[in-house]
């Protein structure tokens, strides 16, 4: 933990910050390189050319599906085509589809081919992976053959960490969020059970086919019972507990696997179509989740456990803002290791989530409002991480994703649905409402942040003055100015024989 400590403030350096060593992605912008030179492939060479159109449609498919946005998808498949060879391609990327097409000139049928991106449990490893395989085609030439051997090893490679280290991760997530919120010990202890209930439960409907809208409806029902059933034993046991913060924490858990911040960067970025079909898939999950929380809550009213009224607002003291950055980093690091990311990217996470959680804390004692601190800390995060993943060599979407995922408005969907369910409807939208604004707040400000530390450069230094070069030019051939009796003395010592 101190190692991992340790490297985390070491990225904070200013210096390796913005280092040479950028991300994969940032190296493939549109004039920031220029392509290594090779032979391009014969038209008339079909095999050669389906070969690698066939190798950049799979390494897309694994980008896309990571929640990587459409238009770096595609300059990434283009990159990998126009490195083997073949600069005339048309590369169509779609919510769940991938086409490429090889032009062969005005008397010859274009060569096409695509690739489906069927729905896999979230790996960050493997998107690092891809990540450097594109680095290792762009510095090493490696043959397309090779190149396609490499990535279906990634594909079909096992996760990095075994399934209870990952649901331990979630738990662990949903714990610190509770406490981010606001809740106590008992709160984190409870969300970290249902939640590790939801994602065995679902992990299991998943095996078998379950569609995921029911597996968000199943796992809003759950994240309602320890709750509901805790809180109507501290009626009688005379114990406190704030269930808003277990069943908030609950749908933040829900809502961080949906790709909010690829459909916002979709729709901002010139891919309106994909943007649209992800936000759609987006409320319609989420339209899930909330029917199993509605439902749940309703059971639990007809057996006679009614839950708390939602208040207007949360509000703490300034003495636990310090336990609450340190909660939102510890759930961010959480998210980075339930999704099997990298050694080297969980303190780059830490780090993330601690700058989100402090200016989304700091904000309450002002009155700026939820979307925009929210958007504020998202543009920090992908600033922030975009940066450090250059150090990490980790791709910047891993830092930006789990930093802003304790930030989801998982209570104001809560406060919402229980407005609408308990007759207050214009409250309840308008907490809808919110949540709704703070979700775009939050991709939006991510990409944002992101674009500019695309766009950062390492700081060239002032060229050394003359007289500093020739003091260094004097000490290296033994020629020291009159007072330096030192190193005169030094230098003139006889090296002991080896």
């Amino acid at each position: 933990m101190r190692e991992y400590i340790g490297r985390a403030l070491g990225y904070l350096n200013p210096i390796h910050l913005v280092g040479d060593r950028q991300a994969t992605i940032d190296t493939i912008e549109p004039g920031s390189i220029m392509v290594s030179p090779r032979k391009p492939i014969d038209r008339f060479d079909v095999a050669a050319i389906t070969e690698v159109l066939d190798l950049a449609t799979k390494i897309g498919a694994v980008l896309l599906d990571s929640g990587t946005a459409a238009t770096d998808t595609q300059r990434q498949i283009e990159f990998v085509a126009g490195v083997y060879g073949l600069e005339d391609v048309d590369v169509d990327v779609t919510y769940n589809t991938i086409v490429v097409s090889a032009r062969r000139g005005a008397t010859l049928p274009p060569i096409t081919t695509m690739e489906q991106v069927y729905y896999r449990s979230m790996d960050f490893t493997r998107l690092a992976e891809i990540d450097r395989l594109v680095r290792r085609i762009r510095d090493m030439a490696l043959t397309p053959s090779t190149a396609h051997r490499l990535v279906d090893e990634i594909i079909t490679a096992p996760h990095p960490y075994p399934h209870w280290v990952a649901t331990s991760a979630w738990g662990l997530m949903a714990g610190g969020i509770s406490v981010l919120l606001g809740g106590g010990l008992l709160g984190a202890v409870l969300a970290f059970v249902s939640t590790v209930a939801v994602i065995l439960v679902n992990r299991r409907l998943n095996r078998i086919g379950t569609p995921v809208f029911f597996q968000q409806f199943t796992g809003g029902v759950i994240a309602v019972v320890p709750a509901a059933i805790t809180f109507g034993l501290s009626e009688r046991f005379d114990f406190d507990l704030s269930p808003s913060f277990v069943i908030a924490a609950g749908i933040v858990v829900l809502l961080s696997g949906l790709s909010l911040v690829g459909s916002v960067q979709d729709a901002i970025t010139g891919a309106p179509i994909t943007g649209v079909a992800r936000f759609f898939e987006l409320l319609l999950m989420t339209g899930g989740l909330i029917a199993g929380v509605g439902i749940a809550i309703q059971l639990f009213e007809h057996v006679g456990i009614y839950l708390p009224t939602i208040t207007p607002g949360t509000t703490f003291p300034a003495v636990e803002l310090p336990s609450r950055i340190f909660a939102g980093a510890v759930a961010a690091l959480a998210y980075a290791l339930a999704s099997y990311a990298e050694k080297r990217a969980l303190p780059v996470a830490f780090v993330g989530g601690a700058i989100g959680a402090a200016v989304v804390a700091v904000a309450t004692f002002t009155s700026i409002g939820d979307v925009v601190a929210n958007g504020i800390a998202a543009a920090l995060v992908g600033f922030l991480g975009g940066l450090m993943a250059r150090r990490a060599l980790t791709p910047p979407l891993v830092v930006a994703v789990a930093g802003i995922t304790p930030l989801l408005p998982g209570l104001a969907v809560y406060r919402g649905l229980y407005g609408i369910l308990n007759e207050q409807t214009v409250d309840g939208f308008t907490w809808i409402t919110s949540a709704l604004a703070i979700g775009c707040a939050l991709a939006a400000g991510v990409t944002l942040g992101e674009f500019v530390a695309r766009s950062l450069r390492r700081p060239q230094l002032p060229v050394r003055p003359a007289w500093m070069a020739m003091l260094r030019r004097n000490r290296v051939h033994g020629r020291f100015p009159v007072g330096d009796r030192r190193r005169q003395v030094m230098a003139q010592r006889p090296r002991p024989s080896r």
